[in-house]
């Protein structure tokens, strides 16, 4: 029997994401736990894996399309099934979920629309310019020949139509708005006549040429773009200020904005406080300069780092918690989320049962990590969960620094650079080798005495490494 593969929720907080590429095709056979497609969230390309076995019988999103969570990707069919199948088995649940984006119910009987893409390329490009005076007839007649047709006018599912329903997604929305689009006008070519990315680019496309040819008759003026409508701002935000000369405005990622809004919930809900320690790592240093002479896996101090935030879990395992409504969640494993710096923003890929492993482990699975995250390439598990994190900006100088909690996790710790300093010893002033260290703690889950006795084991495990790994 036919099935659906519907976009999974490839993250917590993630309400839609794109295809970015397709690893299989139409007729091709697939297994349980094969991977069929790579899909583009905001922080990273997370595989995906068949749950069922079956034969790909249609791909209902393309490569570069986006869809939300719950739509269809693509159809497995069994052996002998047809078109028909598939139509069947996307019908009802394709309609469903499309009147679901749009907060409706559709019509009983609702059916696809029967225009099809090249069907309004097609009657586009019969208006030529010659037709239209101006620029903003042009427009006009783009927007008749996209009407609803017939069937829509009488209000079936469709991707627009006087009196019908209007299936696109927040994403397309948002789009149409800025490009002054009314989205009633616009024939969708997505699933069950749903208004996708695509449908808004070849009209813009259609658009564009119709101008150019209006601009290249004789005499004609070129006539000026309408100025976007400027959307509402967003709660809390700040509109874009006037640019002064030399200046110029970057528009945000989606991963920019996936980290704003992050930070700002954990700002604004979790109730930070902080300490600080110093440990003086002359000895760590030490040994892992003996380890890397001969070491396959070269290994950081930031590996040190992350071996000692297991072992002062194992020594003060009352702190290895999280807040939930419900109650505090305590974990049997220590898994350690480590900040990696991409051209695209933050990332926080996890390493998982951090006590269990040697520090050669620590090194490879860090690395990789954090090349996987460079590359976009992060499958979707090792970006959630974790329940502490670290943040290392040492590397660049930074003496000391505060970090930001990562929801839901408890507590981050950032770690500074290593430099000489005098330090007190039995009594005698010497120099040493200091990295400052600071704890942010979420106050509901972890009280001052508890994360006091948690940073105390931490210093002592970095200033004697080599109880750590024997």
């Amino acid at each position: 029997m036919a099935s659906v593969v519907r976009m999974p929720s490839v993250l917590a907080d993630a309400t839609e994401a794109a295809i970015a590429n397709w690893l299989v095709g139409p007729g091709d056979r697939v297994a349980v736990g094969d991977a069929m497609v790579e899909i583009e969230t905001e922080k990273a390309i997370v595989e995906y894996q068949a749950e069922e076995p079956g034969i790909v019988g249609r791909l209902v999103l393309a490569a570069g399309e986006t869809g939300e969570v719950g739509a269809a990707m693509a159809v497995l069919i069994g052996e002998g099934e047809t078109d028909a199948d598939i139509d069947a088995a996307l019908g009802g649940g394709a309609v469903a979920a499309a009147a679901a984006v749009a907060g409706v119910t559709p019509a009983a009987g609702a059916t696809p629309t029967a225009v099809t893409a090249a069907e309004a390329v097609t009657a586009a490009e019969a208006v030529t310019a010659e037709e239209a005076v101006t620029a903003e007839e042009a427009v006009t007649a783009e927007e008749a020949v996209t009407a609803p047709s017939k069937g829509q006018a009488n209000g079936q599912a469709t991707g627009g139509g006087s009196g019908g329903r209007i299936f696109a997604s927040p994403l397309v929305r948002k789009i149409a708005l800025e490009k002054r689009i009314d989205l009633a006008g616009v024939t969708g070519t997505g699933p069950s006549g749903r208004i996708v990315r695509r449908d808004i680019a070849r009209l813009e496309e259609r658009r564009e040429e119709r101008q150019e040819r209006i601009e290249s008759r004789p005499g004609a003026a070129p006539s000026p773009a309408p100025a976007p409508t400027p959307a509402s701002p967003a709660p809390g935000s700040r509109p874009a200020p006037a640019l002064a000369a030399g200046d110029r405005l970057i528009p945000h990622t989606p991963t920019r904005r996936a980290i704003a809004r992050r930070l700002t919930e954990s700002k604004a809900t979790t109730p930070h406080f902080y300490m600080s320690t110093e440990c003086v790592v002359d000895e760590l240093i030490a040994l892992r300069g003996r380890i890397n002479q001969t070491a396959a896996v070269k290994v950081s101090v930031n590996d040190f780092v992350v071996m000692a935030v297991a072992a002062a879990f194992a020594d003060v395992p009352e702190a290895n918690v999280t807040w939930t409504d419900e109650g505090l969640v305590a974990h049997g494993s220590v898994d350690v989320s480590i900040a990696v710096a991409t051209e695209g923003g933050l990332v926080t890929p996890v390493l998982r049962g951090v006590e269990g492993r040697r520090l050669s482990g620590i090194a490879r699975e860090a690395r990789a990590l954090a090349e996987r995250a460079r590359e976009r390439r992060l499958l979707q598990h090792e970006l959630e969960g974790g329940t502490f994190a670290v943040s290392n900006l040492g590397m660049y100088g930074t003496l000391e620094f505060s970090a930001i909690i990562n929801p839901p996790q408890s507590g981050i710790l950032a770690v500074g650079a290593a430099r000489p300093q005098p330090v007190v010893v039995d009594g005698a002033v010497t120099v040493a080798t200091v990295v400052k260290c600071v704890l942010s703690v979420d106050h509901r889950a972890i009280d001052g005495a508890l994360a006091a006795r948690w940073l105390s084991a931490f210093t002592t495990r970095m200033q004697d490494p080599m109880g750590m790994i024997v």
